[in-house]
């Protein structure tokens, strides 16, 4: 078994099943989170993983022997298990490694009303619990009442919860193709899309944690590729990819080609503030230029974050937010518990796109203005002395502003750029945004040229 501090990360707990975690250590963390979040009943789901079935029932066997009582949705999305946190009113946890391998598991827990549990919001005191229990031999007192352990079947309420927050019932019939990835997509997409003007053409919608035909994790090109030739060959409007826990949508047009996040963001942002006018949107600092423009011309206040969903969460939460994104696709609605749900921003770009004769692709010029970089990753020895270098090396260019907020940004009137250091790997990031792509090749080899040096 790892040391802990291996597994539980700054949001989730996440490592390889049985070599750093096991189904006892499972019923550990279970009886924590009973004792942490002191609640008398919670809500437990899992993904498609060969290891969740076991693990989520281990974790739900802790929390009983507590005296909770344990409701137990079985299979579900990530963004499922949050529905049923902020309908039932209950803390939930989640057995999902999302796109990480399938030797892989791990947990993403909540408090009542889907609100996250991270490092400073009950984590840590679930470690300590766990460390002290599994090393000291001491097992977590067991109460005279265990808790019941029941089943319920929230798929469809689920779904009919989404349908109940975007008008779909006029939209013209659209060709839809979604690779699941066999992940959890698979298991939501029909439900969620059940009776409405959609000829769906499903790709990989089988469960298999095993991940048989690609990574369920979109937002690197290679997993996106059978998707781009199925929308080709069957002329379909808009293609959808889930990763594997199906919290995160990313999308391509009728052409196959990737719409960026940051123009989803702004698209669903303008719907949501024509819902909520004047309401504010939460957007991380890596997301594009258009997204507080589109804001600012819809009449909303846009709100700038650090990258992470429990900064973005934090700040909905704290602004009261209608609607916040995220350059990694994660997307947060505040009549979702402020929770993120890809599902929920597929449906407002079907509505979108169905409500109007066009192509997607012209659809979203409007929300698309900049060229960017992507993300580009550099592996290097000295994180904090790369960073300073390119730091200094901008320090006095004229007409640039730089800030920290997260990483190191700086802003001129025709580009900018953000450098952050990875948490977890001896990596930095760079985006780079420009007016045009001859700017944006410029200065993200000079920055590279520093980083790489």
């Amino acid at each position: 078994m790892a040391e802990l501090s291996q597994i539980v990360k700054a949001y989730d707990v996440r490592g390889v099943v049985p070599d750093q975690w096991d189904e006892s250590l499972a019923e550990l963390f279970g009886a924590a989170f009973a004792q942490v979040t002191a609640a008398s009943a919670i809500v437990v789901g899992h993904d498609m993983r060969p290891s969740s079935p076991g693990l989520s029932r281990a974790f739900a066997r802790g929390a009983a022997a507590r005296g909770v009582d344990v409701t137990e949705i079985g299979l579900c999305s990530t963004d499922e298990l949050y529905f049923a946190s902020g309908q039932l009113g209950l803390p939930g946890a989640m057995f999902t490694a999302s796109h990480n391998p399938a030797q892989y598991n791990g947990i993403k827990m909540c408090r009542a009303g889907a609100a996250p549990v991270g490092q400073d919001t009950g984590l840590a005191e679930i470690r300590t619990l766990v460390e002290g229990w599994s090393e000291g031999g001491a097992a977590p007192e067991a109460v005279a009442t265990p808790g019941k352990i029941t089943q319920r079947d929230v798929l469809a309420d689920y779904a009919a919860h989404l349908r109940s927050l975007v008008d779909l019932g006029t939209i013209r019939p659209l060709k839809v193709v979604v690779d699941a990835g066999n992940g959890m997509g698979g298991h939501t997409v029909p439900t969620v899309l059940d009776g409405l003007p959609v000829d769906l053409v499903p790709m990989y919608f089988e469960l298999d944690g095993t991940f048989p035909n690609h990574e369920a994790n979109p937002l690197d090109p290679k997993n996106i590729v059978d998707l781009q030739a199925k929308v080709r060959e069957t002329g379909a409007d808009i293609g959808l990819a889930f990763d594997g826990d199906a919290d995160r949508c990313f999308v391509v047009d009728e052409r196959g080609e990737p719409v960026p996040p940051s123009a989803i963001t702004a698209l669903v942002a303008a719907r949501e503030l024509a819902k909520h006018p004047g309401g504010t949107i939460i957007h991380n600092l890596i997301t594009s230029w258009s997204v507080p423009e589109v804001v600012a011309e819809h009449g909303g206040e846009a709100v700038r974050t650090r990258v992470g969903h429990s900064f973005i969460k934090q700040e909905m939460a704290r602004t009261g937010a209608i609607f916040g994104g995220e350059h990694s696709a994660h997307y947060y609605f505040r009549d979702f518990w402020n929770a993120d749900t890809g599902m929920l921003a597929a449906l407002h770009v079907l509505a979108a796109l169905g409500g109007q004769p066009g192509p997607l692709s012209e659809l979203v010029r409007q929300y698309d203005r900049y060229a960017a970089s992507g993300e580009i990753n550099s592996t290097v020895a000295d994180q904090a002395g790369r960073a300073a270098a390119v730091k200094a090396a901008y320090q006095g260019l004229e007409g640039a502003t730089l800030d920290e907020l997260d990483g190191l940004t700086v802003t001129t009137a025709d580009w900018w750029f953000n450098l952050r250091a990875s948490n977890t790997e001896p990596l930095l990031r760079l985006n780079v945004e420009a007016r045009d792509e001859a700017t944006v090749a410029r200065v993200r080899d000079e920055v590279l040229a520093i980083v790489r040096a």
